[in-house]
């Protein structure tokens, strides 16, 4: 019995490794200047994943914390996501670093010299194993240039030294080294396989856009391939034109370039220029490109069908989010207009003709396998969240999904109504999807279908009951529709979203303008999400029986003590009041300051 149940115990730690088997028959290897795969050459077009192994974008309202790992679902819908649009490799973005103006609770990869997270690595692991799943290879570059997620100037300053100590510091180096042996050599606890066995990494990238001198990247090129002889190395040095000494070195074996306006030359242009440097020597990728119109888009891509070069990875696609709805990236660089892709594409982002360039990027994605595109299958039935609120319903999206349908119904079985359709997941960020403000007094079952142009999906899960005891007006500020009356300087703000935790619309008011809502009902009580470019003040309520004559009424404000973070992040302050005034049916709200708005709420019924 000991023996049979010392075996059970083994059998069961061994589980965890038995994973899906890998789709991949062969590593990525390098004939020349091409990329081969089997035997064959192999080519791509698809994007970068910032977030696909550390969630940068956890931007919710009352959020502190805008970082996270990610879960199962999330990883799998972006690479599920990817291979639905035709592409077949995704970069990640580097190794995160501990910072010292880190949030408290960020998880960092590398916490010190030779010291990690395992909780992050084991987020990589899993990216890897639905990467072999899903039939994604994946680019991996070690280090950052750059301060966002901790990078050369931190590995500096773990030795007390300046930020460019990192290329020539011996004791820096092999720092730097210690982390390459970590991540290169680490057996991945959900499959088992060492990172240096694994089929679904393209290749190594040294670092994104780095500055490197050429003889530090010849060292640890030859680092890299000396602990693993199946992968690739990229040389992530940071150009838009290919460097000689790059060409030349023997230990790299890609070269890559990163276009984004403000050059002389068009990316199309550079795309033909670089790829004449390359052809004979070395495949050529272009690593990231974007922050231009879809015509621009769409040459390079083209220029990079045209010549030999191995690859494009436009910037950049985001995935959609475990709360409900996608993350979102405003990209302040990109003139204020640019915001990470979701796909399929959405009228949401019509700004930077989203679903065009989605269109294009799929197409051209089949093409330069030579394979014809096929057609999108209809969705599969998303996952309906827990409802505390009927006006707070979430779900887990479908990839490929472009609209739902929320259905309601008296009992679990049905008969079931439709309570909402056509909605769409990302006309609002980060907050609930959809209100359903017609459900009357009692207790409701809730379920929701995806549709796309192929169909609609089975039904999700079933939640339910949910008790419905009031009324709520829900106004997301997209448009002035909602409002009785308005006063003073007034708009609709869509520009800064970064600034405003990636709220796509807000009203945003001068001291002195005000709001009114009226409700069919005795009001209960109203929340207001707003946000203070400047200072923090209090706004002013007051409540109305008939709409002419107004009482004040308290509130009470609770700031989001989250900080300006990286991108300078304005106050959050979440608002609450309950009007005393029986029967009062109007409110209105008065601007202290300068400050916008992004969710009202107001419950209201007997």
């Amino acid at each position: 019995m000991a023996l049979r149940t010392l075996a059970l115990g083994l059998f069961a730690l061994i589980l965890p490794l038995a994973a899906s088997p890998s789709v991949f028959h062969d590593f990525v290897q390098v004939r020349g200047d091409q990329l081969m795969e089997g035997g064959r050459p192999f080519r791509f077009l698809s994007f970068n994943i910032p977030n696909l192994h550390l969630v940068e974008d956890n931007v919710a309202f009352a959020e502190t914390n805008p970082w996270r790992l990610p879960d199962r679902f999330e990883i799998t819908d972006a690479l599920a996501s990817v291979r639905q649009q035709g592409g077949t490799v995704v970069r990640t973005y580097v190794l995160s670093v501990v910072r010292t103006n880190d949030t408290p609770g960020a998880p960092r990869h590398v916490l010190g010299p030779g010291r990690f997270n395992e909780d992050a690595f084991r987020a990589l692991d899993r990216v890897l194993q639905i990467a072999n799943e899903t039939g994604v290879r994946v680019v991996v570059p070690f280090v950052d240039n750059w301060s966002w997620w901790g990078g050369i100037a931190e590995y500096a300053g773990f030795r007390g030294k300046p930020k460019e100590a990192f290329w020539t510091d011996p004791q820096i180096i092999d720092d730097f080294k210690a982390t390459v042996r970590h991540l290169v050599t680490r057996k991945n606890t959900l499959t088992g396989v060492r990172y240096c066995d694994d089929k679904a990494i393209l290749c190594w990238e040294t670092g994104n856009e780095l500055q490197s001198p050429a003889p530090w990247t010849r060292d640890i090129a030859a680092y890299i391939k000396s602990l693993d002889h199946n992968h690739p190395v990229m040389d992530g040095y940071h150009t838009t034109e290919l460097r000689a000494e790059s060409l030349n070195m023997p230990e790299v074996d890609i070269v890559t370039t990163h276009h984004y306006p403000g050059g002389r030359k068009s990316f199309a242009d550079l795309v033909r220029e670089n790829w004449a440097k390359a052809k004979g020597r070395k495949p050529y990728v272009v690593g990231e490109f974007g922050f231009v119109d879809t015509a621009q888009m769409a040459a390079a891509i083209d220029a990079v069908l045209e010549t030999g070069a191995a690859g494009a990875l436009a910037w950049s696609l985001r995935c959609r989010n475990r709360d409900g709805g996608f993350y979102w990236h405003s990209e302040p660089a990109g003139g204020n207009k640019y915001k990470a892709f979701h796909w399929p594409g959405f009228t949401s982002g019509a700004n930077y003709d989203e679903i065009n360039l989605m269109n294009i990027t799929r197409r051209k994605a089949y093409e330069i396998r030579g394979l014809p595109m096929p057609g999108i299958p209809a969705p599969a039935p998303p996952k309906l969240l827990p409802i505390a609120n009927v006006a707070a319903i979430s779900w887990q999206g479908s990839v490929g999904a472009t609209s739902y349908v929320v259905e309601r119904a008296a009992r679990k079985r049905g008969p079931w109504t439709v309570a909402g359709e056509n909605l769409d997941e990302t006309a609002v960020q980060y907050r609930p999807l959809f209100a359903d403000t017609q459900a009357a007094r009692g207790a409701w079952f809730y379920r929701i279908r995806a549709r796309n142009e192929a169909g609609l999906s089975k039904p999700s899960n079933v939640v339910g009951p949910v008790k419905v005891t009031y009324a709520t007006l829900v106004d997301e500020l997209a448009d002035f529709s909602e409002m009785h009356l308005r006063v003073g300087t007034l708009e609709i703000q869509t520009r800064d979203c970064r600034k405003a935790k990636e709220d796509a619309h807000r009203l945003a008011g001068a001291s002195g303008s005000a709001i009114v809502y009226r409700v069919p009902g005795p009001i209960q009580s109203c929340r207001l999400f707003a946000f203070f470019p400047k200072s923090v003040a209090d706004f002013r309520f007051s409540s109305s029986r008939d709409g002419e004559t107004y009482t004040p009424i308290p509130s009470e404000s609770k700031p989001v003590l989250s900080g300006a973070g990286d991108y300078g992040y304005w106050a959050p302050v979440l608002i609450r009041c309950k009007p005393p005034i029986a029967a009062a049916r109007c409110l209105k709200i008065e601007f202290p300051a300068e400050a916008q708005i992004g969710r009202i709420e107001i419950r209201y019924g007997d």
